[in-house]
């Protein structure tokens, strides 16, 4: 507290307060005094007053000249002055003569006794007086007293004494004591408050911290190396420092006046009487560039709000300012290069996004020229004079340019020319005056000459070079920008055409593989699809933008008139993906020939893939470990755009849905490798995703594999489809779907319309994956087409059968294949009666070839043989082979079918050595 207290009573506040409170003190002190001394004053004139007012009028009282001139003079007044005096309240009334004898007097003691001083009232003038003397001191008056003829004819004194006046003054001692004190109080409360006030504004400060505050203040305010100005809400100036003084050049009486009225330029004015807020404004004033900072001050004591403008001088740092803003936007430029160069991985777009980035920012027009084999993706010559490329693109800041438009053949044959020069040199050159640049006029006399009148006046060629083989050139021109180029434009345009010469070599070199790629995938896929009648299908394949991957589609014909529909789907893309999808296509084409149920099929696929993945997974690591000593690879241009050169791929997740359908009996049969089911258009327009057992990936392996059957009406659609139709970053799955059913949904469109109407609908602008979309129109055979006999187990059942056979052919008009047929028949009943086990069926069907099939309840399977001389069977099925297109052996739920295939037309007979009989070559049978 003391210490608190030591150090308020030292600052200005304290000294304020101490100041005043003497100061108050010493004006209550002095008002006091003049009170005290007015009262007494105004006592003393009051006293006069009265005393001179009773002596006048006691002197003028009538009979008083006589009773003077009376004999006892003292016995006729004296009763009346005493009667007068206390009527008066005056302290004595005396009556003298002209010697000051008194006749009267208060006191009777002093009757009779001389007066002093009374000279004036003898000569006849009337007069007041302080008297000092005895008896006593007294304010007094004397009146000379006039007989009729005016003549002075004695004297009468009146007076109150001093004490008494004093007495009376004393009286308004105590309120005069009273007011002083209180405004003693009220001046330390009013010095108390203001010392407080100031205490807060001064912050304790004392007299030599303030003084050293203003002279710090007085220091930095016109020593600083920036401009101060206060501007008042009225626009007036009100401080000013002297550096502003100096940069705006202002007058010495500027302080007080209107910003209008200081002589600045318009531009200046507007913005120091604007008001607005601005931050680092870069204004010119006169021939100084100056950073300007507005702000607004607060209001306080209901004063209306102004604003502080500072000003420095920024005119020495401009020019290097200048060149670190160019040397940022170079920065910028090239960091936008990096990201804009390149999206696509298309030679021709990273041509087109080198010259758009450099437009308007470095060059009016940017030209960009390739060799023929960069734009088909091809390699390179390397060495070499290029005497022509292709121009591949070109922007600028106008459309009608007089440069040569895209697809046109630019040819370099004058060698002094720029771009032959750059080209030759392998380094960017610079012409920066075209008007001089003589080689370049002589290349194209006419065009230069249209280019110089167009304004084309400075450029920079520079050859794009990547793994130092030349891919092109790039040319910069300005004409708009009067600035020509310089050598550290030379120097930045070598820089961008550095990144983007790789940028476009990688996109040749995807382009390359792409094409490969491309190529390979349309190899493998199937060109023509069989001829066949289960159904009627439409396909469409389309490859992603970004890569081919490796989807696929097949359509199988199976014994029996039956159809298989694959699709399926490997993950990943490229050269490894498309071959891939060949290996597995060819894999389900074998299988498809055992005529396996598709649960079965794709439980063989399963095998065959995790045997692959296994040998290619050591024969990886076999040749991991030969690699060539020197570590360099070989052939590193010759990557896959994955990067998985000499790195086997495994072919575990892909996917594939396998679909058997009979037009016989109209059921189809399907199962499902973690593919997407398919889509199902009932004849009415209904579309359903039939319920399909959840498969796993093929190479995933543990699991086996479930088909499920369902009868298709006539007339039913099946849509085949791998998930790049449905869904993409921007659409789930689900989604997809529900567009695709609203898609099909639509009535009276053939498979290859629907095919048309769902990429229409489906296809995103830039697929992410292939698209596989199969549409087939189910059908059934017609009754009459069918023949089916039941037959006892018994060897005499044979030529029955043989007999209605024959007599069903010619029914059918096949009266030319009717021999064979019933060779062939005879064959496989003959066996199926010996070796199989009942029940034993045939069963004839007209396609687009003759089918004969004979079924029985057995699994065991036939093998085609030679017999020998001496063998009496075993030719029967070497017989049924020599005389059928084909044949084979499918399995049942409850046995087999041996089937064979004769054509309806054509085929020659067979012309035996002799006649046979028929009937005995039932022991001919194996």
């Amino acid at each position: 507290m003391s210490a608190r207290l030591s150090r308020g009573a030292h600052s200005v506040a304290g000294q304020v307060f101490a100041l005043q409170a003497v100061i108050v003190l010493l004006l209550i002190t002095a008002a006091a005094l003049a009170l005290v001394f007015q009262a007494r004053f105004d006592s003393q004139r009051d006293a006069r007053n009265r005393s001179l007012a009773a002596a006048e009028a006691f002197a003028h009282a009538p009979g008083l000249p006589e009773a003077l001139m009376s004999h006892d003079p003292t016995a006729v007044l004296q009763p009346l002055a005493e009667a007068a005096r206390r009527a008066s309240g005056l302290d004595f009334i005396a009556v003298m003569d002209l010697r000051g004898v008194r006749y009267t007097d208060s006191r009777p003691e002093l009757i009779g006794k001389r007066a002093s001083d009374i000279s004036r009232a003898v000569a006849g003038e009337s007069f007041t007086q302080v008297f000092k003397g005895q008896p006593s001191d007294a304010v007094r008056a004397v009146v000379p007293v006039r007989n009729a003829d005016g003549e002075v004819i004695g004297l009468v004194g009146t007076g109150i004494e001093v004490e008494n006046v004093s007495h009376a003054v004393e009286g308004q001692l105590p309120l005069l004591v009273g007011a002083t004190a209180g405004g003693l109080l009220l001046g330390t409360a009013g010095a108390a408050l203001v010392s407080r006030r100031l205490l807060h504004q001064t912050r304790g400060l004392g007299a030599a911290e303030m003084t050293r505050m203003n002279e710090h203040h007085e220091a930095v305010l016109h020593a600083v190396r920036e401009g101060v100005l206060i501007i008042g809400n009225d626009q007036r100036l009100i401080l000013v420092n002297d550096e502003a003084r100096r940069l705006l050049d202002l007058p010495q009486d500027a302080e007080e006046r209107h910003v209008g009225d200081l002589g600045l330029d318009p531009r200046t004015t507007e913005l120091l009487a604007s008001g607005r807020v601005v931050t680092d404004h870069v204004h010119l004033a006169g021939d100084r560039l100056l950073a300007v900072n507005v702000r607004p001050t607060m209001a306080y004591a209901g004063r209306p709000a102004g604003r502080v403008v500072t000003l420095r001088d920024s005119t020495e740092l401009a020019s290097v300012s200048g060149r670190a803003e160019v040397a940022r936007s170079r920065l910028q430029l090239l960091y936008d290069a990096g990201v804009r160069i390149g999206t696509t991985l298309d030679v021709a777009r990273t041509a087109e996004e080198l010259s758009e980035v450099a437009v308007p920012r470095f060059a009016d027009f940017v030209t960009v020229e390739l060799l023929e084999p960069v734009l088909r993706g091809g390699e390179p010559s390397r060495g070499g004079v290029y005497t022509e490329m292709r121009r591949a693109a070109i922007s600028g800041i106008r459309s009608d340019s007089p440069l040569q438009p895209v697809g046109d053949l630019i040819r370099f044959e004058v060698p002094t020319a720029p771009m032959a020069a750059a080209l030759d040199a392998g380094h960017a050159v610079l012409a920066a005056d075209l008007n001089a640049a003589m080689g370049w006029r002589a290349q194209d006399s006419q065009g230069t000459r249209v280019a110089l009148e167009y304004g084309l006046h400075s450029l920079i060629s520079v050859p794009l070079q990547a793994r130092g083989v030349v891919l092109g050139m790039a040319n910069f021109w300005r004409a708009d920008t009067l600035e020509p180029f310089d050598g550290e434009d030379l120097s930045f345009a070598e820089e961008l055409g550095a990144r983007a010469a790789v940028s476009i070599d990688n996109a040749r070199r995807f382009t390359r593989e792409h094409a490969m790629a491309v190529t390979l995938q349309r190899s493998l896929l199937p060109r023509v699809l069989p001829d066949q009648s289960a159904v009627d299908v439409a396909y469409r394949y389309l490859p992603a933008k970004a890569g081919v991957g490796g989807d696929w589609f097949d359509v199988i014909q199976l014994p029996g008139a039956r159809v298989a529909l694959v699709v399926g789907d490997v993950v990943g893309h490229g050269v490894h993906a498309a071959a891939t999808m060949g290996r597995l296509r060819t894999a389900v084409h074998n299988f498809s020939t055992l005529d396996l149920p598709p649960d079965e099929l794709l439980g063989h696929l399963d095998e065959l893939i995790n045997r692959i993945d296994q040998d290619e997974a050591g024969g990886a690591g076999t040749a991991d470990g030969t690699a060539d000593g020197n570590g360099s690879g070989g052939g590193g241009d010759e990557a896959e755009p994955d990067g998985r050169a000499g790195r086997a791929s495994s072919v575990t997740g892909a996917t594939c849905l396998y679909a058997v359908y009979d037009p016989v009996s109209g059921r189809c049969r399907m199962a499902s490798a973690g593919h997407p089911g398919p889509a199902l258009v009932r004849p009415d327009g209904r579309v359903e995703f039939p319920e399909m057992p959840a498969g796993i990936p093929l190479g995933v392996g543990g699991m086996p594999f479930e088909a499920v059957e369902f009868e298709l009406p006539e007339g039913s659609r099946l849509v085949l489809f791998t998930d790049g139709l449905v869904e993409d970053r921007d659409r789930d799955f689900d989604t997809g779907l529900r567009l695709l059913a609203e898609t099909l949904s639509r009535p009276g469109r053939s498979p290859d319309e629907a095919c048309s109407d769902v990429l229409a609908t489906m296809l995103f602008p830039v697929p992410s994956d292939d698209i596989a979309l199969l549409v087939a129109d189910t059908r059934r055979l017609e009754a009459d087409r069918i023949a089916e006999w039941e037959v006892p187990v018994e060897h005499s059942a044979v030529s029955r059968v043989r007999n209605a056979g024959s007599a069903q052919l010619v029914e059918w008009g096949l009266e030319d294949i009717a021999f064979t047929a019933e060779l062939i028949l005879s064959e496989l009943v003959t066996n199926a009666i010996r070796y199989g086990s009942a029940p034993v069926g045939v069963r004839l069907i007209r396609d687009r070839s003759l089918i004969c099939e004979v079924s029985d309840g057995s699994s065991t399977s036939p093998h085609l043989r030679y017999a020998a001389t001496t063998d009496e069977g075993g030719r029967g099925l070497f017989l049924v082979a020599q005389y059928a297109e084909r044949w084979g052996t499918r399995y049942t739920d409850r046995g087999k079918v041996i089937w064979a295939e004769l054509p309806l037309t054509g085929g020659a007979e067979p012309q035996p050595p002799a006649p046979l009989d028929l009937d005995a070559l039932e022991d001919l049978a194996w």
